[in-house]
């Protein structure tokens, strides 16, 4: 029999009242006080416990609680063992007076064993109570000890065992906040038992039991299926499982961690103004992935419509995946608020009441020599406010004034004129922030998938007589059966809304189609343009087409036509390539990770760094961003129809088999099946910089996947009898992609092929995707005529008004149709802060240090440095490509060299790094 000693009264009548685990008389006692009617400390300070013994439920009486000394378990059976726990805590970097007061406070209460209670968890199971054997003790220390390191907020506190020599190996670990706020839990280690230390990493926040009664499970760094659980521990991995899932009931807490899934329904705010109503986006009628649920109430004026939370209040997220203090003061939430709150307003006083196009390129090039001259308000004169802003954008601040400067983009760094030349325009479709849309010309003639009652004729203008004459006499059959005819192709996304947006103030957009052509020489260029608008009974075929040009005329509406595409292309890769084929796509991922996958499982540790952040970025985005009246409504030819477009794409476009790299490219025909080349699809072109190193980045990933999925499902069956596995795949499909789940081409998950396709896909998508079309936004978008984020002028024709204008002063035409002087500030500003890389971004193959004891398997590790290893050859072969003259997307008089996908990167607005995240 063993028999406890505790360490205060006062500790462990907290600990029966969280409704957990202390050790009573003869055997190991689960308390469940939250669901057993009477459990209770009593008058004599003896705690009254539910034994939980398979399904049947007695309560009994514990020792009486002791007031002095650690845990003290003494076996009839034998020896004991002397253990200790270090638990190492992450403080919150404050500098208060008060703050610091609330810490010693901390440090005192800590001291005397009142603060922090933790339970050693053993992986045996106790005979009578059919659960894991448990001893506990209070964490101790007068004065925490700081950790020996540059991180000088971390500090680690002490608890001692002593626990019977049959114990076993702990395999998990509860802790009990006793104090009246959360603290940030990085790891406990435990000394004394045969092995050396035991790791228990946890890197997460423990709430206040003063918030939720239960206590938290950390398990140790052992990886295991749901089979191969401990009997100690398979009742704890259930538990926490049932704890993160919630019950999709009520409004959530800041404190609570639980993921559950909803539709976009907060986008709009009706309350405040019928302009700002949006539709919900999610359903029948608008297809789209969910989100993280939030449970606010509705609003007074729609039910269907959840009601906001404003910045500078936050949204919910659960707690885990808030962004940590580091980034929140060096870079995230400090600059994207700091942007949001302070910067736009400023750029609006500033700019609104004269809110004007560009007068001549020279205004644009002052954006970046001289800058802009910043009103502020009073209240933020009085305060000393100052913008916290990213790398490609200073302030400046001169006698009392405050310039507002931009740094000069990559795009036309090297080379002023680079984005007037088609090659360039062309170039960019391969190598620049948008390389996922070109695609082979497969027949002709080019043909519409819309409603043809509705949309006119399914033909395009573009007739083979104009692009043989284009293509030097080369035939269209020909050059189609020699791969040398592209296209860039946004008709059928856009004309569905055309009419919509050209309704709005200062919106005029087209339905753009491109046909390029793959010259012997090895470049790519420009040879045609349709622009299109929906037919009307005058022009029931309302298309025009549009090439390069001969002479001055021709050649300004040429660069018309290529701005209006690249304005099509801006949002596309906005609104459909970069917020819902990643960020939104990915969001289900992570909560059915979390809800399905304990972080007991293997496939949990593996995805887990590539989910850092993610639900928090899309928060702050839901909330200022591509919420009703944000900024990409504001800054996108789509304007307030902007999710819808996104909605649409991803009804007739979205496919989670097809959003693998190669399986993409070969949709594209951009590649060919070629079993002999290293991911099995050789390029059509050979210098496609995004192709050529996203598939050098891929394999690396799959190699990766592969070694480690083949190290924990060796056995037969071994996928398909992984219960977590299977719920969690499940859960993807028909709640987290819920308006998908009827589909045929979701991949089947019954063998170890299956499986690491589907984890390669996954991590691809949340790391170098990501990184590929999203860091390069404002190297590429910062100019804004090289990609216009909106255009608010048609191309002027003959008949038009305008026309004798446009012959006039070309120049004055073509940057007044280009966005406004705060548009393009604002967008620009947006740009620069999503394009910049964190002080503590982790990158793909890299270990945050502080997480080292990630997992405790010698192969694992070996396994994953030479993934590591992988990506610097990477890293050197992509250096190495960008100095090859025969590559001229990469290299050359003024070319950039493309970085996207350069694995590693420091701060700031870089154009190269692959985060393991979506992170930004």
């Amino acid at each position: 029999m063993y028999a406890v000693k505790q360490s205060t009264t006062a500790s462990l009548k907290s600990a029966a009242a969280v409704g957990r685990r202390v050790t009573g008389p003869g055997n190991y006692i689960r308390v469940r006080k939250a669901h057993v009617p009477g459990s209770r400390v009593n008058g004599q300070g003896s705690v009254r416990a539910a034994i939980s013994g398979g399904d049947k439920v007695t309560v009994t009486a514990a020792t009486p609680l002791q007031s002095k000394g650690v845990d003290k378990l003494s076996s009839s059976g034998g020896g004991e063992i002397q253990v200790k726990a270090v638990v190492t805590i992450r403080k919150k970097m404050k500098e208060k007076i008060t703050e610091k007061i609330e810490d010693q406070w901390e440090f005192f209460i800590n001291g005397i064993g009142q603060g922090i209670l933790i339970q050693l968890v053993s992986e045996q199971v106790d005979p009578v109570t059919n659960s894991g054997k448990i001893v506990q003790s209070a964490v101790r220390g007068w004065l925490p000890k700081p950790v020996p390191s540059e991180y000088a907020h971390i500090v680690e506190y002490a608890a001692d065992f002593t626990v019977p020599s049959d114990f076993g190996c702990p395999g998990a670990i509860m802790v009990t906040n006793l104090q009246g706020k959360e603290f940030y839990l990085l790891e406990i280690v435990i000394h004394g038992f045969d092995g050396g230390p035991i790791f228990f990493p946890a890197n997460t926040w423990i709430h206040s039991r003063k918030d939720n009664l239960e206590s938290r499970i950390i398990f140790k760094n052992q990886a295991c299926l749901p089979g191969q659980t401990p009997p100690g521990l398979k009742d704890l991995r259930r538990e926490d499982l049932l704890s993160i899932r919630g019950d999709g009931k009520g409004r959530r807490k800041e404190h609570d961690r639980i993921y559950d899934y909803d539709v976009y329904n907060d986008l709009g705010n009706p309350d405040k103004s019928k302009d700002l109503a949006r539709p919900v986006i999610g359903g029948e009628e608008r297809p789209y992935p969910r989100r993280c649920r939030t449970g606010r109430p509705p609003t007074k004026t729609d039910p269907l419509t959840e009601s906001r939370i404003e910045k500078p209040h936050p949204v919910y997220v659960p707690r885990d995946e808030a962004f940590e203090e580091i980034k929140q003061n060096t870079f995230s939430t400090g600059r994207l608020k700091a942007l949001l709150h302070n910067l736009i307003p400023s750029l609006a006083a500033t700019l609104s009441s004269t809110d004007n196009p560009f007068e001549c390129f020279s205004d644009i090039d002052d954006l970046y020599s001289d800058g802009v001259l910043m009103r502020e308000k009073d209240e933020e004169k009085k305060e000393g406010k100052k913008l916290f802003l990213g790398s490609m954008v200073k302030e400046v601040l001169s006698v009392g004034e405050r310039w507002l400067k931009y740094e000069i983009p990559a795009v036309i760094k090297m080379d002023r004129f680079a984005w007037l030349r088609d090659n360039e325009f062309a170039r960019q479709t391969l190598a620049g922030v948008n390389p996922v849309n070109i695609e082979i010309l497969k027949e002709f003639p080019i043909l519409s998938k819309l409603d043809p009652a509705v949309y006119g004729p399914p033909e395009s203008a573009i007739t083979r007589e104009l692009l043989e004459q284009e293509i030097n006499g080369m035939s269209v059959d020909k050059a189609i059966e020699e791969k040398r005819l592209f296209i860039l192709d946004h008709h059928d996304t856009y004309m569905p809304f055309i009419e919509r947006m050209n309704a709005l103030p200062g919106r005029k957009a087209y339905a753009s189609r491109t046909v390029f052509f793959y010259t012997p020489a090895g470049i790519v260029r420009p040879i045609a343009i349709e622009l299109s608008l929906p037919p009307t009974a005058l022009s029931p075929q309302n298309k025009r087409v549009y090439t390069h040009g001969h002479h001055a005329t021709t050649h300004w509406i040429w660069k018309l036509a290529k701005a209006h595409v690249c304005s099509n292309d801006a949002g596309i890769h906005q609104l459909v390539n970069h917020w819902l084929r990643t960020h939104a796509s990915v969001e289900p991922y992570i909560i059915a990770t979390h809800r399905q996958l304990s972080s007991m499982h293997p496939i949990y540790k593996l995805l887990h760094p590539h989910m850092r952040y993610t639900l928090e970025i899309n928060a702050l985005a839901r909330q200022s961003l591509i919420n009703g009246g944000g900024i990409i409504e504001a800054s996108f030819s789509p304007g307030k129809y902007a999710m819808d477009v996104s909605s649409a794409a991803y009804k007739d476009m979205w496919r989670f088999d097809m959003e693998a790299l190669p399986a993409d490219l070969l949709r594209r025909g951009m590649a060919v099946e070629d079993p002999s080349a290293p991911c099995g699809v050789k390029l059509v072109i050979e210098d496609y910089p995004y192709a050529a190193d996203g598939l050098l980045v891929w394999s690396a990933i799959k190699e990766w996947v592969e070694s480690y999925v083949e190290h924990y499902y060796s056995e037969p069956n071994s996928v398909t009898s992984d219960i977590e596995l299977q719920e969690w795949w499940s859960e993807i499909k028909n709640k987290g992609h819920e308006d998908k789940r009827n589909e045929p081409w979701w991949p089947k998950l019954n063998t170890k092929e299956d499986l690491c396709g589907v984890l390669t896909t996954i991590i691809w998508v949340a790391s170098g995707q990501h990184a590929a079309i999203n860091f390069g936004q404002y190297p590429f978008g910062g100019y804004v005529p090289n990609r216009p984020a909106i255009m608010r002028k048609l191309i002027p024709q003959e008949d038009d008004p305008d026309y004798e204008m446009f012959i006039s002063n070309p120049q004055q035409t073509f940057l007044s149709s280009l966005a406004t002087k705060l548009q393009a500030t604002k967008i620009m500003a947006v740009q620069d802060t999503l394009s910049t890389h964190s002080p503590d971004e982790e990158y793909l193959g890299q270990v945050n240090p502080l997480e080292s004891h990630w997992i405790n398997d010698n192969e694992v590790m070996k396994m994953f440095n030479r993934f590591s290893d992988r990506l610097k050859e990477i890293e050197h072969t992509i250096n190495l490509r960008n100095k090859d003259s025969r590559l001229k997307n990469r290299s050359g008089a003024g070319i950039p060299p493309y970085e996207l996908l350069l694995p590693t990167s420091g701060p700031g607005v870089t154009g190269r790094g692959i985060p393991n995240s979506i992170s930004i």
